[in-house]
């Protein structure tokens, strides 16, 4: 634990909170993870939980149940996600390191997703933010905070810079115009549009040469 922290890590009571709308997590469940640190100290999975709302991370306690421990991520590269199998899915291991392409600086500490790593990586942000509830006694409709999502797909080029891209052939052309005749040659990429598809078609160019 003290490798983990290589610091003083804040207990999070699991207490009474106001209640919202959506979730300030990746995923609400507890996944088990594995940690990836700067100073290669090898770590055993964790129990763990991206709050993405609050920029931090949450592990379980094994003698404390109801409560959780910031991480002190200094010293993090990345984490994988240990995605359990469900009826309709297999088991797949989903992995985050920091966007340190990123144009503004204060974001180059957070986490991004990877969803295919390569001469082009394709990349995914998750952006959440805190709507207040209206109040007022004349106020009409939901009264409860919500949390809005939204996610940023990125592709990064072979000059290390990641550019933001739609899912969809001519957006991705447009923002890297050397992938534009080697994407159109690329078996599903003129019919891809959801983000397996994507990701499975940057598989498929990450493979050649």
């Amino acid at each position: 634990m003290q490798a983990l922290a290589n610091g003083s890590p804040t207990v999070v009571p699991n207490g009474t909170r106001n209640e919202i709308l959506g979730s300030p997590y990746i995923d609400n469940r507890w996944l088990l993870a594995k940690l990836v640190m700067s100073n290669k100290v090898p770590l055993a999975p964790v129990p763990l939980k991206y709050d993405v709302l609050n920029k931090r991370l949450l592990m379980r306690l094994v003698d404390r149940p109801k409560d959780s421990l910031q991480l002190d991520d200094r010293l993090l590269e990345r984490f994988i996600l240990q995605e359990p199998a469900t009826g309709i899915t297999p088991a797949r291991e989903r992995v985050f390191r920091r966007f340190t392409e990123a144009d503004v600086p204060s974001q180059r500490t957070q986490f991004v997703e990877v969803l295919q790593e390569g001469k082009y990586t394709l990349l995914k942000q998750y952006i959440k933010v805190l709507r207040k509830a209206p109040t007022g006694a004349y106020t009409t409709g939901s009264r409860l905070d919500e949390v809005e999502d939204k996610v940023v797909y990125y592709v990064r080029r072979t000059d290390a810079k990641a550019v933001p891209v739609k899912l969809n052939l001519k957006q991705i052309e447009n923002a890297v115009p050397e992938l534009a005749s080697t994407l159109r040659s690329t078996p599903g990429a003129k019919n891809a549009k959801t983000e397996a598809e994507w990701t499975a078609v940057f598989k498929t160019l990450n493979a050649h040469p």
